[in-house]
């Protein structure tokens, strides 16, 4: 009997990679994708890595590949965007060994900047698009994909979303394949893409697009499950399980390829039907294709661009049910903040006493932004709170970035940070960058970078020393400051971005959730001494709170002795205590 175990979609996309005998995998930790990595790294049998930034780990993947190897690079959507320059080439290239690029998509923003659909990037990249519907698929498809970049000599993107990544499902294990080595030769007229050969190469793509076209109609992951026939809906991914929950007696196509469209297939199934509906989450990518072709079908008219779909919502616009859905239960809001004890609050207290506008970046400073803080005014994307800065500077003078200062956290300022400041010591910017240093990559479950001094394998390693960094790029001004050191991280702002050159200000302190260690001193407020003034209450410590007179009153089960709450304490009210 086949070994059987409930595991989460990233965790089968592991498992995926495993039995397909892949031995190299590379990726950047990002919500909803950072699984992969974590349990692949289980596997002896392969080599992980987390590579400093999503182009870097498509391009060590695609290293191995041309060496003969399998190899996969994992990523969320907008890392995709990080990996395109490779990606774009490699697809003119192909491969060696197989080589498989899992691109997580985030529909609903559970923790993303925008909702961009993978797909689009897909097809202008000319690659073939595989997308699970359950687990058991998520690790079927990984080996489908493999198989199928080798046959068709194709880099392949296996695209997942939140709703997959996070989701279980029972899985059947089966044994890893020991692929053996593809020989490498040595073959410039494929994989130096110098125009002459680029030119050559992308009739190459053409012609495999067009024979995968065909192919596809005979793909065992291309499902056609005829019922009732006078609704037929072609579907993919996530949205198959909400299209079966709402019409189980609908007639189905389920597509596991999305790019490119097996043409002839869904011809076949359309001529079948009487009302033809297409139900994709995000981007009408199969609709618009299917509709060029003359197909009448029914799709983005009555179905949402944004957010996740549900099987309610498909009763409410397929079959107009008016459906009485209870009111949710009304539950206090409870926004994201940072957490007890978190070295960014005392940095943004600081920057919030001063007036100080912050650039942000990427990771759990972002939370800078909401109240009471207030702190951050932009955020955009991986790198940019430096380089948005030195465009403002550009633009307004140094003058208007005097009470300006870019934020960016060590995994993010390795990441893309770097050549953001490159290019503002080169292009002669001034102004002050803050690296908050908390010695992980947090916002995405604490992996570790190249700053951190451990590999994903956890092996110990060169640990690149960030003041050192800034200074060998150009940067004379680098000071390091305790996060928690309030009165001298104020002084040093004050001092740095006042100058006329650039200052790097990088403040240190781990991320609370590091240490495993017991808490041994808490703040305790002693009621006969508090003044209410409130103070102690600005930076939005959620193990704080006001009690029914006014005083202040500290969770013990939250507050894990940061001691910032003290150091604003004028009244001497609040003091450390052991716990």
């Amino acid at each position: 009997m086949s070994e059987k175990a409930i595991m989460l979609g990233n965790e089968a996309i592991a498992r995926g990679a495993y039995e397909a005998g892949v031995k190299v995998s590379a990726a950047y930790p990002g919500t909803p994708s950072t699984e992969i990595s974590e349990n692949l790294v289980k596997y002896k049998e392969i080599y992980c890595e987390w590579s400093p930034n999503e182009k870097v780990a498509m391009e060590v993947a695609i290293g191995a590949s041309i060496s003969g190897v399998r190899a996969m690079a994992s990523m969320k959507h907008v890392g995709v965007n990080v990996a395109a320059d490779p990606l774009y080439s490699i697809s003119y290239a192909g491969v060696n060994g197989g080589l498989v690029l899992v691109a997580a998509d985030d529909p609903g923003l559970y923790s993303s900047q925008n909702e961009q659909d993978s797909r689009m990037v897909a097809r202008a990249a000319q690659i073939p698009v595989l997308e699970p519907s359950d687990s058991q698929e998520a690790k079927d498809y990984i080996k489908f994909a493999f198989d199928m970049s080798e046959k068709y000599d194709t880099p392949v993107m296996v695209r997942t979303t939140t709703r997959i990544a996070h989701s279980q499902g029972m899985v059947t294990l089966e044994p890893r394949n020991e692929v053996p080595d593809k020989v490498y030769e040595r073959q410039p007229q494929k994989n130096i893409l110098m125009p002459g050969v680029a030119k050559l190469r992308h009739l190459v793509v053409e012609e495999r697009t067009n024979r995968m076209i065909e192919d596809g109609c005979n793909f065992s992951i291309n499902k056609v499950e005829y019922n009732d026939t006078k609704i037929g809906v072609i579907t993919s991914g996530i949205p198959y399980q909400y299209v079966k929950e709402a019409m189980p007696n609908a007639s189905v196509l389920k597509l596991g390829i999305v790019n490119p469209l097996p043409k002839k297939l869904i011809e076949e199934f359309a001529s079948k039907v009487d009302t033809l509906y297409i139900v994709e989450e995000l981007d009408p990518v199969i609709e618009e294709q299917v509709k060029s072709w003359g197909i009448k079908a029914i799709g983005k008219e009555i179905l949402t661009v944004q957010g996740e779909y549900s099987a309610n919502l498909l009763r409410k616009a397929i079959l107009r049910q008016e459906l009485n859905i209870a009111a949710p239960a009304q539950i206090p809001n409870r926004p994201p903040i940072l957490c007890p004890g978190c070295p960014h609050r005392s940095v943004y207290s600081v920057l919030k006493k001063l007036g100080i506008h912050a650039a942000g970046d990427i990771g759990c400073y972002t939370l800078g932004a909401v109240a009471p803080l207030s702190v951050v005014d932009t955020t955009i994307c991986m790198g940019s709170s430096i380089s948005s800065l030195h465009g403002m500077e550009k633009a307004k003078g140094k003058d208007y970035i005097k009470n300006w200062v870019a934020v960016i956290g060590d995994s993010t300022f390795m990441h893309t940070g770097v050549n953001s400041l490159i290019n503002m010591v080169y292009n002669q910017g001034t102004g002050t960058v803050m690296i908050l240093d908390n010695r992980t990559t947090g916002m995405t479950g604490h992996q570790d970078h190249a700053a951190t001094g451990k590999t994903l394998m956890g092996d110990p390693t060169y640990e690149v020393n960030i003041m050192e960094l800034c200074k060998a790029i150009g940067v004379k001004n680098v000071v390091e400051v305790n996060s928690y050191d309030i009165a001298l991280l104020e002084k040093t702002i004050k001092e740095e971005v006042a100058k006329d050159e650039i200052s790097v200000i990088i403040t240190k302190a781990p991320c609370v959730l590091l240490s495993k260690a017991p808490v041994k001193e808490q703040c305790y407020v002693d009621p006969d001494k508090c003044k209410k003034c409130g103070m102690c209450m600005k930076p939005g410590c959620p193990a704080m709170t006001k009690t029914e007179n006014g005083t202040v009153w500290i969770n013990d089960t939250m507050c894990n002795g940061c001691g910032l709450c003290e150091k604003l304490c004028k009244s001497g009210a609040i003091t450390k205590v052991a716990k």
